[in-house]
């Protein structure tokens, strides 16, 4: 069976991932929605960063875990990101951290290298390397977080379309808080 490709991010329910000042603090689950997005990350066991998202994630969930005061679900992310593989497109970057690498190809070998490789899911991170996968229409999955907070401007989750890419909800939870998920894939994947 085929890895699928999944996009998966946090989003404030007009579709942005940042506010306009670069700012993520609207995205901040609560225990019920990380415990639920942990769970969703089981089924992944490649990460393909950008090299703005991977250093920010590899400035914090390599020893996120040992913090004495971090809560159960974070202490569970800390140890399934410390555990995955990731894939990192950099023009800057000479080095990454544990368990990475730099990419070499470009975004359609690199993935074909992956699918062919035995292993879980991949999942893509980041909105502008995203919007390049989304491009060839090489995403499988859309795993998207609403936030019920309309923020009115900032970097959206999506790019702009030439032409409407058809989904099909599979599965879908509304939490406690007002969170939603929605997961999504494309028909026939």
């Amino acid at each position: 069976m085929t890895r699928k490709l999944i996009y998966s991010l946090q989003m404030s329910l007009d579709g942005y991932i940042e506010d306009a000042s670069g700012s993520i603090a609207f995205t901040h689950p609560d225990r019920e929605v990380h415990t639920y997005i942990n769970g969703l990350e089981t089924r992944i066991d490649t990460h393909i960063y950008g090299r703005r998202l991977y250093e920010m994630m590899n400035d914090f969930w390599p020893t996120a875990g040992d913090d004495p005061e971090a809560p159960p679900e974070i202490v569970e992310y800390a140890r399934i990101w410390n555990d995955l593989d990731k894939l990192v497109f950099s023009r800057s970057l000479a080095t990454v951290g544990a368990r990475a690498r730099l990419a070499t190809g470009d975004i359609a070998t690199e993935l074909a290298l992956l699918r062919a490789a035995p292993g879980k899911d991949i999942s893509v991170g980041g909105a502008n390397l995203a919007a390049q996968f989304i491009a060839r229409d090489l995403v499988d999955e859309y795993w998207v977080i609403v936030y019920p907070v309309l923020i009115g401007g900032g970097k959206p989750m999506f790019p702009s379309f030439d032409k409407p890419l058809e989904l099909k909800l599979f599965d879908h939870r509304i939490f406690s808080s007002g969170v939603s998920a929605l997961l999504y894939r494309r028909p026939g994947r």
